[in-house]
């Protein structure tokens, strides 16, 4: 099972356990806190569900950046793929606005700062700034409404987009040619036997692949299972709260300078740049499938050095 298929798998196990969860979480600020702790120790089995659900969150933001940076190191972004490219972008945007949104639903203190630091980052931004703030948390500040909008936003504003895209992805995938195809060479050259893998043994691969996936979160759900902490408060935060993991880079960000340039500019920068790869820096046609070729030379180190950046900010932050 590739990488893509993998947050396929994951993607799939996400909604399953989503959708249970939902049957028993009540979007209120009194009580979206205390339906998680019920979940956790009253439901049977909900703290295995939730941790499986936590996990594989986890799981498809680390699988899809992976999957973007095999993409890169193949070249896999070039004609007729770079749409599908684009796509798996906002694949990726999705999926880390569906964790930080997931997270938020559980209105813990340990969400609180970054609730609240990201959603006035909106602000910032000039003319329209207030406008988005009042349309993401539902008001002209946190309260009530915005536990509500959240919920909102996770399933019907980016879960169910995700899948649409995830399918329209698919498509493109297959209709020019998978990750790893070669462009074809002038003279056609059969390929032996042995080098083809029947497609009842791809399925095989896979189904063994995703239940050593499904067998990991599991083990993952058991024996680390996700924190919960006790309801938010704004005020009074604790001097040490941080933002998850993968948004420990915008933090680091954010300390050296003013919020709308580090927090807004220079990530909607970093996905400019991204988006603009296939577009600008590699044009090329040849070199599709093949493992650091010489044609996406500049794109590979374009690529590579914005994720070594964000990786070193983002243990800069766990470190802490």
């Amino acid at each position: 099972l590739g990488l893509g298929g993998t947050s396929l798998f994951l993607f799939f196990i996400l909604c399953l356990t989503g959708l249970l969860e939902v049957f028993y979480y009540l979007p209120t600020v009194e009580e979206a806190n205390a339906s998680a702790h019920v979940i956790d120790l009253l439901v049977p089995y909900g703290w295995v569900v939730r941790g499986v659900h936590f996990w594989a969150g986890q799981g498809i933001v680390v699988a899809a950046a992976l999957h973007m940076i095999r993409v890169v190191l193949t070249g896999a972004y070039r004609k007729p793929r770079r749409f599908n490219w684009l796509l798996g972008l906002g694949l990726l945007a999705s999926m880390l606005l569906l964790d930080f949104t997931g997270l938020v639903l559980r209105w813990d203190m340990d969400i609180a700062w970054a609730l609240m630091v990201g959603t006035n980052l909106l602000k910032s931004i000039p003319l329209l700034g207030p406008a988005l703030y009042t349309l993401t948390v539902g008001g002209s500040e946190i309260g009530p409404p915005t536990v509500v909008r959240f919920l909102a936003w996770h399933i019907l504003g980016l879960a169910l987009p995700a899948a649409i895209l995830i399918a329209w992805h698919l498509f493109r995938v297959r209709r020019d040619g998978g990750i790893s195809h070669i462009e074809a060479p002038a003279v056609p050259i059969p390929a032996p036997a042995s080098e083809r893998i029947p497609r009842a043994e791809l399925v095989r691969r896979e189904a063994i692949a995703a239940l050593l996936a499904g067998a990991l979160l599991l083990a993952l759900a058991l024996l680390a299972p996700p924190s919960l902490g006790p309801r938010a408060e704004f005020v009074d935060l604790p001097p040490d709260a941080s933002a998850p993991w993968f948004f420990l880079w915008v933090q680091q960000l954010l300390r050296l300078g003013d919020p709308f340039l580090m927090g807004v500019v220079i990530p909607a920068g970093v996905v400019l740049v991204l988006a603009l790869i296939p577009y600008a820096v590699d044009r090329q046609n040849g070199g599709v499938g093949i493992w650091f070729n010489r044609e996406g030379r500049l794109a590979q180190v374009i690529v590579l050095g914005l994720l070594a950046l964000i990786a070193a900010l983002i243990l800069r932050g766990a470190l802490e």
